[in-house]
């Protein structure tokens, strides 16, 4: 894993813990055959490498939904 876009990506995204759920989700996307949204540096770059490159380029961003993550009230 190369440094210089695990940094670009961490400045893009505020939470270490979303960052990681970012790119694990989407490397589990490219394992199941999605296309890479950038073109690979390498014939061996990792599906690790690709993930963080696409969020340190701004192809990836996280969107929350505050509606979906409130507690359901009880009845």
């Amino acid at each position: 894993m190369k440094v210089q876009p695990l940094e670009a990506a961490r400045q893009r995204v505020p939470g270490l813990s979303v960052l990681i759920n970012m790119i694990s989700l989407r490397v589990r996307q490219l394992i199941a055959g999605h296309r890479p949204l950038v073109k690979p540096a390498s014939l061996d770059e990792s599906l690790e490498d690709i993930a963080i490159r696409e969020v340190a380029e701004g192809k990836l961003v996280a969107e929350i939904d505050f509606l979906k993550s409130q507690p359901e009230s009880a009845p």
